[in-house]
């Protein structure tokens, strides 16, 4: 490709006439204007019309799989830089996985973090924009530091520090924006790069319809085994900055858990990860195979999802999602006791597992128990039931003689959905010699599965959650929503339950359910003394 980029010109300020470092996978139309010490790196589309002039302000660095849009001025001032994320002064430092949208203006001194999105005509200088924030069209931002993870909508005028730290963060709607706009752009740098291939041209134009591309080349749609889900999943997760991996085990070993992996995947590039992902399908045909993500800073992973299972079948069901911070995972985990809880406190963590919860665990002594002074256990991470089951055991052991309740939350709508005790004082939960498990009192929730359009018929569990809820002296509510606010979460009430008599409140939320059928609704338990929910749990889905 002819890019039109040239040295930095001789000025009192610089004299070392610097050029742009473009790596070879990135893609800078040749109607594009660079100059000096610009520093290019991988998968970076820098698209026609843009003006890129580190003659002034220098070094500029376009971090890897960032795309620069139409008509994008980037320029510095000498006076003033920024520190880079690799701890060095530039003038310029736009992060990974950034979209710094059409007309745009970046002026050094500048600092936009990785996952940024700038949108239309909008202008940072002398300013910071912290990872993962969404700024909107005709925005100014000058003067400040953006905190990460915030949302500045079209028109704002950001210039000082107290409007920055008031901003609202972004939602997950922001993010699955930025991320489209992200797997656009390296589409369209791929395309380009295939442009100027004749080779490949021609097997665009020769190829069969319902032929897939893989890695710039044209297969056919029988050897193309992930789905378009994954691919989508693949690309979220390159996005965030998450590393890709893969794992296999035969379906003898996968009731044990005892998964292997597959070749390790070093790229950071769609096309070759997708690539090595088909090769791990290929190689391991009749065995389950699996990707994950994994959060490098962290140690952990955040994706954990079925693509194949035995004889070749290739899992569509859809029912995984990435979630950067609080993922869940499509895949069944073993099922055991993990350590000897309860069955039917066991079926309860499967419950809120299955349904894509995060799950969490809070405890306190009794002299706190009365102000609500509740505190964390360590943090459950995992997915796999078995794990989180013991984890929830350590938690108890940990915390014996206080009280201990178990957390469901929503982490689209980053809200609490479940919160039940399931430990009181001199009532802990011990376990047989035989390993199965029995408690001193019956402080836990019993699960069930949420009955579904709208019967008004309650079943044995949610009648002893009731009953339940009742006897710990709670006030019962109920409240509704249809499926287009669920989301939102705007529940509505159904009315007050007002009687503490066990059939009087089972016929109120028989009723309620017969009122409201094709809706969700769910259970709540009042503490009246600390005036405060301590259970939400949904008893009806549309």
């Amino acid at each position: 490709m002819v890019v039109r980029s040239k040295a930095a010109p001789p000025t009192p300020w610089s004299k070392n006439m610097a050029e742009p470092q473009i790596h070879k996978t990135a893609y800078v139309h040749s109607f594009s204007n660079m100059i000096g010490d610009v520093r290019v790196g991988a998968h970076v589309l820098v698209a026609p019309g843009t003006s890129i002039r580190a003659d002034e302000g220098t070094p500029f660095s376009i971090g890897e799989s960032s795309n620069i849009q139409d008509g994008v001025v980037i320029h510095g001032l000498d006076e003033g830089r920024v520190v880079g994320d690799d701890n060095n002064p530039y003038s310029v430092w736009i992060g990974k996985n950034c979209s710094i949208a059409h007309m745009a203006l970046i002026h050094g001194p500048a600092y936009v973090g990785d996952g940024c999105f700038i949108g239309f005509r909008s202008t940072v200088f002398n300013a910071r924009v912290g990872k993962g924030c969404i700024v909107m069209m005709h925005a100014l931002i000058q003067d400040v530091e953006i905190p990460p993870g915030k949302y500045i909508p079209s028109g704002a005028i950001i210039t000082n520090q107290q409007q920055a730290d008031r901003l609202p963060n972004v939602t997950e709607t922001d993010t699955k924006f930025a991320t489209h706009v992200l797997g656009i752009n390296e589409a369209l740098r791929s395309g380009y790069h295939c442009v100027e291939d004749s080779s490949c041209v021609l097997e665009i134009r020769n190829e069969t319809p319902g032929a897939v591309r893989s890695n710039g080349n044209a297969t056919k749609q029988e050897t193309m085994t992930i789905t378009q889900e994954a691919i989508s999943q693949v690309r979220d997760l390159l996005a965030g900055g998450y590393r890709i991996g893969t794992e296999h085990v035969d379906e003898r070993r996968f009731r044990m858990g005892s998964w292997q992996s597959c070749a390790p995947i070093e790229s950071k590039n769609l096309s070759e990860v997708i690539s090595s992902l088909e090769q791990c399908l290929a190689e391991h045909r009749g065995e389950y195979v699996r990707l994950i993500g994994i959060d490098a800073k962290a140690k952990r992973r955040v994706l954990e999802t079925i693509v194949q299972r035995p004889n070749g079948q290739v899992s569509t069901n859809g029912n995984s999602s990435y979630r950067p911070t609080n993922s869940s995972s499509s895949y069944s985990a073993p099922t055991g006791n993990g350590g000897g809880l309860p069955t039917e406190l066991a079926d309860q963590v499967n419950h809120i597992l299955t349904q894509g919860l995060r799950l969490g665990t809070e405890h306190v002594d009794e002299r706190r128990f009365r102000t609500g002074s509740w505190k964390s256990c360590a943090p459950i991470e995992s997915k796999n039931l078995s794990q989180v089951l013991a984890e929830l055991t350590n938690c108890l052991k940990e915390h014996q003689g206080e009280y201990v309740r178990l957390i469901g939350i929503d982490p689209k709508a980053k809200r609490r959905v479940v919160e039940t005790i399931i430990q009181r004082p001199n009532e802990t939960i011990a376990t047989n010699g035989k390993g199965s498990a029995s408690s001193a009192g019956k402080n836990y929730s019993s699960s069930y599965s949420a009955p579904s359009g709208g019967s008004g018929k309650l079943d044995q569990g949610v009648a002893d959650m009731v009953r339940q809820i009742l006897s710990q002296g709670l006030r019962l509510g109920a409240e509704h929503v249809n499926k287009r606010r669920f989301n939102n979460g705007s529940w509505e009430s159904c009315g007050a339950v007002d009687t503490q008599n066990p059939s009087q409140a089972l016929a109120a939320v028989e009723g309620f359910m017969r009122q409201y059928p094709g809706e969700y609704v769910r259970l709540i338990g009042v503490d009246p003394k600390a005036k405060r929910r301590v259970v939400e749990t949904i008893v009806q889905r549309p």
